[in-house]
């Protein structure tokens, strides 16, 4: 298939999706859109037993896509820059430590913790893999996704200070997490001799420290683009070329792209919000990048259903998949607390956040694209499988649970 035909099929397979879940199923927009695709790919797996013609063409479709590039290399930076442009920063400002403590010694915390359980159980079940490829597998798992959830807890009328902890850790650990899983990789690659601990700090510090500097430049490069007219179409032209621009270079500059955009996205919100735009050009901004995320979001979780038709299914790993999402969630609820206990006498933090954040930490696409991009040697179609059991239980049992989790909780809060 060409880029047109993906493209176009893509596109109404979403729309229908959206309109089938609106109308009918009326849950939160991704998790109603990734089930409609994931039975679509089940349905299409079992008549192609009868009627292969449609299942071929739906595997053909799903294998055109190659879902790391389209989501690492393009959607992610929108998706983050999205998110991020909503961010308030005063409040933000407020919870800033548990933020960026949850979003780093979390993520550390999570990926030694899942690598060296899933070391284990693949020690158990006399498959042994390497312990680096485990962390590898670690490192892409621990991210969180608030994307389906977001709305959910709002209307569960969660406390403001908690929700910007969700949505602040989700979009600063989506891009540690990448940082730490380049880290990693490239540690793997260059073997056990060459790895040092020097040579891994300056590695991350080069990624993480780079990507928040380069972020914050092209949002000030922006912030004073913005400000100079008064043209909501190009006020928005500069925002796509800040995300579409700044992404490619900071892959030049081996620089943390993520992380670049979460705080570009945070600077042009908030200066935009703060008298940098006119009444009418915030309204555009705004309704635009909400759009964006919408559409992108159900783009991307039709490919998560789709590629059910293509992962390759081995009964062990299956098993093991299955009980490492007991793992992974002990794994979240552990690199939840030990942050939340280091600030406890500093900080007053809302009753029952680490089972909320602990239950809220859904994973998304982004593990399911680092996952892709691992090589047949590191395991691949394995940490794949698992990954894959692992995000769909992730936003179909966590994301349709939480906003009742949530409330539960709240209402037995003394």
């Amino acid at each position: 298939m060409n880029i047109s035909e993906i493209l176009t099929i893509t596109i109404v397979l979403a729309a229908v999706f959206a309109y089938i879940n609106h109308r009918v199923i009326k849950w939160p927009p991704t998790i109603g859109i990734m089930v409609l695709s994931l039975g679509t790919s089940i349905f299409l797996a079992v008549l192609g037993k009868f009627h292969p013609f449609l299942s071929d063409k739906a595997i053909q479709l799903a294998s055109s896509i190659d879902f790391r590039d389209v989501l690492m290399n393009f959607m992610l930076s929108f998706l983050l820059f999205a998110g991020a442009i909503h961010i308030d920063a005063a409040k933000l400002k407020k919870e800033a430590l548990p933020v960026m403590l949850l979003s780093t010694l979390g993520i550390l915390i999570s990926t030694f913790l899942v690598g060296a359980m899933v070391w284990y159980l693949f020690v158990l079940f006399s498959l042994p893999i390497p312990f680096i490829y485990c962390l590898l597998f670690g490192a892409l798992i621990s991210p969180t996704d608030p994307i389906a959830v977001l709305a959910i807890l709002k209307e569960a009328k969660i406390p403001s200070s908690l929700e910007v902890k969700i949505s602040g850790e989700s979009l600063f650990n989506d891009g540690v997490a990448v940082v730490v899983f380049i880290t990693l990789l490239e540690a793997s690659r260059s073997g056990a001799a060459d790895i040092s601990v020097l040579n891994v700090g300056k590695l991350f510090l080069q990624e993480a420290v780079g990507g928040l500097l380069f972020g914050a430049a092209l949002g000030y490069i922006g912030y004073y683009a913005l400000r100079s007219i008064d043209d909501y179409k190009v006020e928005v032209l500069i925002t796509l070329a800040i995300v579409m621009g700044g992404y490619f270079i900071a892959d030049h500059l081996h620089v943390s792209g993520p992380l670049a955009m979460v705080v570009a996205g945070i600077i042009t919100g908030n200066k935009a919000r703060n008298g940098a735009l006119s009444d009418l050009s915030r309204d555009y901004l705004g309704k635009f990048w909400e759009l964006i995320d919408e559409i992108l979001n159900a783009i991307l979780f039709l490919l998560i259903g789709l590629e059910m038709l293509i992962i390759k299914i081995n009964i062990d790993v299956l098993i093991i998949g299955m009980i490492s999402i007991a793992l992974v969630l002990l794994a979240r609820w552990i690199s939840v607390f030990f942050p939340i206990l280091l600030l406890r006498y500093k900080i007053k933090f809302e009753k029952h956040t680490v089972a909320i954040l602990t239950w809220g930490g859904l994973r998304g696409g982004l593990s399911v694209a680092l996952a892709l991009s691992l090589t047949p040697d590191m395991h691949r179609d394995e940490f794949v499988l698992i990954t894959y059991i692992i995000v769909v239980f992730s936003i179909l049992i966590q994301g349709l649970t939480i906003g009742s989790f949530t409330k539960r909780l709240l209402q037995t809060a003394p």
